[in-house]
């Protein structure tokens, strides 16, 4: 589109433009996210001790008060109180292990098929599109609550990230947790 001397318009040049900015060309977009440090910085319980952990105290709760969808032998699954999205779930061992190589092999096998019945649970509930299922292994790593092993399974969908937890660090969530439980306790898959 031309100006109205008839030239090509040309990326601004000064204080705003973007060779002004102190950075590196290497092809990565960064997405700045100070109000995070806050958390990071916050205390969180050790691997020798269970004060303070949340995965420790939430089995001890009625199943709404410790938002937990799922109670199994070894582990259990519960809603993520800071969802990235509507269902998010946390897969969880009760015992106080920060890493999944100290799962035991029975532990081991059902933290794997409380992750699938999450997924059929979340595919009857609310037909996601796809799925983002992992664990951040030490504070390096990323997790929250590394002293606790804990395996995120979040539902995805076409659209559901927008600029709102950039730009007003508020995410948009269209479902209380307390509902989205009940739903999905009602599709939980039996034996």
């Amino acid at each position: 589109m031309r100006d109205e001397r008839g030239s090509e318009p040309t990326e601004p040049t000064g204080p705003e433009s973007p060779e002004t900015f102190a950075r590196v060309d290497d092809g990565f977009e960064r997405l700045w996210t100070p109000h995070r440090m806050a958390y990071i910085q916050s205390d969180k319980p050790s691997h020798e001790s269970q004060d303070g952990c949340p995965f420790c105290t939430a089995p001890g709760r009625s199943d709404a008060d410790g938002l937990i969808v799922h109670r199994g032998r070894t582990g259990y699954v519960v809603m993520n109180l800071f969802p990235y999205n509507p269902g998010h779930l946390l897969i969880c061992p009760y015992r106080h292990v920060p890493l999944y190589v100290d799962l035991t092999d029975e532990e081991t096998a059902e933290f794997t098929l409380l992750t699938k019945q999450a997924i059929a649970a979340l595919q009857a509930a609310s037909q996601p599109m796809g799925f983002n299922i992992g664990m951040n292994q030490g504070e390096v790593a990323g997790a929250g609550v590394a002293a606790h092993l804990h395996q995120h399974v979040v539902p995805r969908w076409g659209g559901d990230s927008n600029f709102l937890p950039i730009v007003a660090q508020t995410k948009a969530l269209p479902a209380l947790l307390e509902d989205t439980r009940q739903q999905l306790v009602r599709h939980w898959p039996t034996a």
